[in-house]
């Protein structure tokens, strides 16, 4: 019998991508979904291809409102009594180098991206604690594990991500609730397009929005599925996509010198 059947898997960012396709997927394992997204249309989209007997429930939230995703996770409990899986997934992208970018832009970026994880992390780990079971899937980035040029306010908040699973995993020891990392490298959704750009933007940032679309290649049915792996074979952290663990392997052996490597490897 599968681990996620029966199980109530709650996913951020269930309108669209990584989030959809891990509905999707869940859904054929018997997974009960708590499905959320700021869209409303992308969550129809996302429901409507669910099997009839899945047994599922859509809630438009705010990730980068703490309020809406306290909100949330109590009509989680009132709709479904738990919460097994937690996957922050929603996410959102900014394309702008440092000098470039204003402040209110890198908080909007943070807001979804960190705050987001961090309030899905607080809101439900309380629900897992009286479960004394739980597993909180946060969604970072191979740019969590990398700096990248016109990526800047995106690798704060990955790392940021990335920090705060790390921490859990030593927090969360012996609780019976578990973290994961996850860092997707490549995949090819409309997070790029979706995302914003600098309104101080230039030559730079057109740059890094060309690699993108050459860089974009990994399905997410298969990141979906290698995340849905790696958590079954109680992975701590889960490398999926293109680049992925190239990336990861640069920055272990090349810490100080990886962006020359990189350089050399962008499309």
């Amino acid at each position: 019998m599968s681990i996620y059947s029966g199980k109530v898997a709650v996913i951020t960012g269930a309108g669209s991508g990584i989030g959809r396709a891990l509905a999707q997927q869940l859904a054929t394992e018997g997974a009960r979904l708590a499905l959320s997204d700021i869209s409303e249309q992308g969550l129809a989209e996302t429901c409507a291809t669910l099997p009839a007997n899945c047994d599922h429930r859509a809630y438009v939230v705010d990730a980068s409102s703490k309020d809406a995703v306290y909100s949330h996770a109590a009509d989680v409990e009132r709709d479904f009594g738990a919460a097994h899986f937690v996957f922050n997934n929603a996410g959102a992208t900014v394309v702008g180098t440092i000098e470039h970018l204003d402040i209110d832009e890198i908080e909007w970026q943070l807001g979804i991206n960190l705050w987001g994880v961090i309030y899905g992390c607080k809101a439900f780990l309380p629900i897992m604690r009286r479960q004394n079971e739980g597993c909180l899937v946060n969604i970072s980035s191979v740019f969590g594990l990398v700096g990248f040029p016109a990526q800047g306010a995106y690798n704060i908040s990955k790392f940021g991500v990335r920090g705060l699973t790390e921490c859990l995993w030593q927090e969360l020891e012996g609780s019976g609730i578990r973290a994961v990392c996850v860092h997707p490298g490549g995949i090819k959704t409309n997070i790029e397009k979706a995302g914003r750009r600098s309104r101080n933007a230039s030559e730079k940032e057109a740059v890094f929005s060309a690699a993108a679309d050459a860089m974009l290649r990994t399905p997410p049915e298969t990141c979906a599925a290698d995340i849905l792996n790696g958590i079954r074979r109680g992975k701590r952290r889960i490398l999926t996509g293109y680049l992925s663990r190239t990336l990861f392997w640069l920055s272990r052996i090349l810490p100080n010198h990886y962006p020359r490597v990189i350089a050399l490897l962008s499309p």
